[in-house]
């Protein structure tokens, strides 16, 4: 018997099954902030759709627990194993560490599409991707909140990575969504957090008018947040101030959003850029694409994720995109994306 579950349907209890799963395939997609990030870390707003790279992972019986990646294998017998290395196996060993290394038979096998430290929550994807399978290989199913939640809580606190929730809910909930983070600036227990408010959008949009560019250069995420992150907490006047105003680009950005107002819609994304470009928030290659980008006729350009590298959104709502893809490549652009209204977090078990 097959049983799927999508981002559209409840995964808030057990699916129903005959017997043990001989199989559970899990995948979950990237994203791309549109507009409003980084304000998921500071309790403000975010407009973020997924794209079209996804994250998968396979489980099937074993006689141990074994992780594979890369044509690679690990076998996990103690907690001992489950210590940090620096490798390829860190993400999953630091989801088994969360889950107090349950007594598993399985061989867990895990691979992505999605540019690791590119800017659009590869690893991020993987976690959720992982969590939702080793979860349902035991029978668990938590509904897709509280799933976004644990996804967060691991990295934040098992990956040390410093990261908002952006990433998280959108690799759980796919799709466009405008998501709205009051009352979640401030890390908490976990029993404490307050669930986002997610709003999808893609009944009321047509198109997705957007091109990523991926600048080839791998970043650490928390590398670029750490320091601001840190100037926000001590109280900077204009780090509070700046990401407040980028909180509210967010709101105003959904309603021209809706109503295809193209030139607003650029408008605030480039305000939202030279806001995080002012903070120490951008790098010399994202500078270079954007403004190749905007040159090229691009209404706006702006970071997809965190700078320093990884991946920048352009707006351009015309048909013919071949000039900003042209002047996208000639500023070095490695590889370009589009966009697309995809299903979040998915499982399969057979």
């Amino acid at each position: 018997m097959n049983a799927t579950v999508t981002s559209s349907e409840s995964i808030s209890s057990p699916l129903p099954t005959t017997s043990e799963p001989e199989r559970i395939i899990c995948e979950a997609p990237g994203r791309a902030g549109i507009i409003g990030n980084p304000t998921d870390m500071y309790g403000g707003s975010v407009i973020s759709c997924s794209v079209p790279l996804r994250a998968r992972v396979e489980i099937t019986p074993a006689d141990g627990l074994y992780l594979e990646c890369n044509g690679q294998v690990r076998r996990i017998a103690t907690r001992e194993d489950l210590r940090p290395r620096h490798d390829v196996f860190d993400l999953p060993r630091a989801i088994l560490d969360y889950m107090q290394l349950p007594p598993l038979g399985c061989r867990v096998h895990y691979e992505t599409a999605i540019p690791m430290r590119s800017g659009m929550a590869g690893s991020t994807a993987l976690v959720v991707a992982l969590l939702r399978a080793l979860l349902a290989w035991q029978g668990r199913h938590p509904n897709r909140y509280s799933l976004a939640e644990r996804a967060r809580y691991i990295e934040l606190n098992y990956l040390k990575v410093v990261c908002g929730y952006q990433d998280a809910y959108m690799a759980t909930f796919g799709g466009l969504n405008y998501m709205d983070f009051r009352g979640k600036q401030f890390y908490r227990d976990a029993e404490a957090e307050l669930f986002a408010t997610i709003e999808p959008l893609a009944d009321h949009v047509s198109e997705l008018p957007f091109v990523l560019a991926f600048t080839g250069v791998q970043h650490a995420s928390s590398a670029v947040h750490k320091p601001i992150r840190e100037r926000w907490l001590e109280g900077e006047p204009q780090v509070v101030k700046a990401y407040e105003r980028i909180g509210s680009l967010a709101r105003e950005g959904k309603k021209a959003l809706l109503l295809r107002d193209w030139d607003r819609l650029g408008e605030l994304m480039n305000e939202n850029h030279a806001i995080q470009r002012d903070l120490g928030g951008s790098g010399e290659v994202n500078e270079r694409l954007i403004a190749a980008a905007l040159e090229a006729g691009a209404l706006g350009a702006k970071l997809a994720g965190a700078g320093d590298g990884g991946t920048i959104i352009a707006l351009w709502p015309w048909p013919d995109r071949s000039r900003l893809e042209e002047a996208l490549r000639r500023a070095g652009a490695q590889e370009l994306y589009y966009p697309e209204i995809a299903p979040g977090v998915t499982l399969q078990m057979a």
